[in-house]
């Protein structure tokens, strides 16, 4: 798998774990992306993870505020 394409786009897939290329990517229910790279969607689920705790952080502090 390369990522010296300026076109190719590359998916996270939630079912098989793995990077998919453009030209062989599962459904859209299972996969994140596109990505630019291969290494950008093998961390998707960490930004995911990271963006989820920015927005339950503001959450709570909307919260507090609300109060």
């Amino acid at each position: 798998m390369s990522d010296s394409g300026s076109d190719a786009q590359y998916f996270w897939c939630t079912r098989h774990h793995r990077v998919e290329p453009g030209a062989e990517v599962c459904p859209a229910r299972y996969v994140l992306g596109p990505y630019p790279s291969a290494n950008d969607a093998e961390q998707a689920l960490q930004r995911v993870q990271q963006r989820n705790e920015a927005w339950d952080a503001e959450d709570a502090r909307w919260a507090g505020e609300e109060r």
